[in-house]
């Protein structure tokens, strides 16, 4: 069984509003010490959004201010068949995520005194990231059968690497694959079967050596997830908790098998993250686990196999101060939660 006892203490999602990463990082070593998260700043440069930071070397890449898509007039040839390799040799060390696309992780990794429990990271999903890139003909990539299966491969190649990268401030690694698109599921936005999404996301969760999640941050048909290999589900709680109580058995036997639930109960709309607190989120919280206890599952074990995030990334606030504010909360809750059920 994997080792999902985290005991509701908080980490985050990933983004945060900053364009400075020495403050960034010092706001998440200052109110997650126990399972920080690298903070990315999109805010800070276009290619620290979740669909650029992941496409350096990527055969044919072109990412500019506006979007990033793959020029076929290229020569994909060579890059192909390089990144085939590294794949086969399962090599990450030319496909890294650099300081120009991620200053937040480069400058956390140079931290000292640093000693959690965990080294959360975290990588935009294979479905999410294959419909945000583009052919030069306007098609997502996604819907090539070449060119989706070497995005596959490249962010397995990228969740290897940052495992490998945050090893260095703690042995114990926790890799989220961030699938915002997977709230679209089934709709004609993402037209796609089954067995693809298991077969897409499985593929890059299977280079994942340490703990495996996988953050939606709206409705989604969390059975079609919970047939991959994940170890934790990362939700929206605060307004989405219902995506999860749709589906009270199949919840119900993931945490029997030592699954845990990342639960995103504080809000990232500033106008509600002025209207809560502490013992405000806390009511909320377990409203949210309420129904899963009336299952058969005691609180105490959604305590025990649960971790407090915001309900999303933190990127899209107006402010460093605001982002301070929600991490501030989300550690206050973490402190009532714990000392009422563990």
């Amino acid at each position: 069984m994997p080792d999902t006892e985290f005991g509701l203490l908080p980490t985050m999602i990933g983004s945060m509003p900053h364009s400075d990463p020495d403050k960034a990082a010092a706001l998440v070593a200052r109110f997650l010490p126990d399972i920080p998260a690298w903070p990315q700043l999109p805010q800070r440069s276009f290619r620290e959004g979740m669909v650029a930071q992941y496409s350096e070397g990527f055969p044919g890449i072109v990412a500019g201010e506006e979007k990033v898509f793959v020029d076929t007039g290229k020569d994909l040839d060579g890059p192909l068949e390089k990144l085939y390799a590294a794949y086969l040799a399962n090599d990450a060390t030319a496909y890294g995520i650099s300081a120009d696309y991620a200053a937040g992780l480069h400058r956390f990794l140079g931290l000292d005194n640093l000693s959690p429990q965990a080294m959360k990271g975290q990588v935009t999903g294979p479905v999410t990231w294959g419909l945000a890139v583009s052919d030069d003909s306007g098609k997502a990539i996604i819907y090539d059968e070449m060119l989706s299966d070497a995005a596959v491969k490249l962010l397995r190649l990228k969740a290897v690497w940052q495992e490998k990268a945050l090893g260095r401030i703690s042995k114990r690694s926790i890799m989220f694959l961030d699938e915002p698109a997977m709230a679209s599921y089934g709709s004609s936005y993402v037209p796609l079967s089954q067995e693809r999404v298991i077969s897409l996301i499985s593929e890059v969760l299977g280079g994942i050596g340490g703990l495996k999640g996988i953050h939606c941050c709206g409705n989604t048909d969390w059975p079609v997830l919970l047939e991959t290999e994940m170890d934790i589900i990362s939700f929206d709680s605060y307004d989405y908790a219902q995506s999860l109580t749709l589906y009270p058995d199949e919840i119900r036997d993931f945490i029997i098998r030592g699954g845990a639930i990342a639960w995103g109960i504080v809000p990232t709309d500033e106008k509600q993250l002025a209207q809560e607190t502490a013992a405000s989120l806390k009511d909320r919280l377990e409203e949210a686990m309420a129904p899963f206890a009336r299952r058969g599952i005691p609180f105490e074990r959604l305590a025990k196999q649960g971790l407090l995030t915001p309900s999303c990334g933190l990127g899209n606030l107006a402010s460093d101060d605001a982002a301070a504010h929600a991490l501030e909360l989300l550690a206050e809750l973490s402190k009532k939660m714990r000392k009422r059920y563990l």
